[in-house]
């Protein structure tokens, strides 16, 4: 089992501060590690962050940033397209994205890029999505069984109404059983 980063060790507030400072341009890595040196130092911790680490670390967030970058515009252009499509479009988009996620997943556990700790939450998150993936599918389906059942419902007692004013308004049997059947059609 590798050993765990001194980042990772890190106390959450300062790894926090440490990101922070490293997110600001004007912060270099060396800065950022005096920093957090001296931020550990104050509050009488006894380890330190070497700057390999901090460097490490600092091509983690890039990395991470820019796949979040690249997922966003994705997203963008998939929403872009999508916008106006029937739900079921959107539906499979996110059964899509689900199977890229496990595919990337298995090669991560595959080259043994994450730890064994992370590994099951990771899996049992994809697993969650999913179900809620397949669970907003079923709810959108049977969203739209019901608007037609509505739709089918209201298009037989428009047809009931017109049928039986075009009677008692003496239109021949032939024309009110032509509107019955256009009112339906429409349903």
């Amino acid at each position: 089992m590798p050993q765990v980063s001194s980042i990772d060790r890190l106390p959450p507030d300062i790894k926090t501060q440490l990101q922070q400072l490293l997110q600001d341009p004007r912060v270099t890595q060396l800065g950022a590690t005096a920093k957090i040196n001296e931020i550990l130092a104050a509050d009488g911790h006894p380890e330190r962050v070497s700057k390999s680490a901090v460097n490490r670390y600092s091509m983690q967030m890039a990395e991470v940033g820019e796949e979040l970058r690249q997922s966003r515009e994705i997203a963008n252009m998939w929403i872009g397209k999508l916008g106006t499509a029937p739900e079921g479009n959107v539906g499979m988009l996110a059964i899509e994205i689900i199977k890229t996620m496990s595919f990337e997943l298995a090669m991560v556990l595959k080259r043994g890029d994450m730890d064994s700790e992370s590994a099951p939450g990771t899996i049992k998150m994809i697993k969650e999505l999913a179900l809620t993936c397949m669970r907003l599918e079923k709810s959108a389906n049977d969203n739209m069984k019901r608007e037609k059942e509505i739709r089918t419902q209201f298009a037989e007692e428009a047809a009931k109404t017109a049928s039986e004013t075009a009677r008692a308004a003496g239109v021949s049997p032939d024309t009110v059983d032509r509107i019955w059947k256009e009112v339906l059609r429409m349903a």
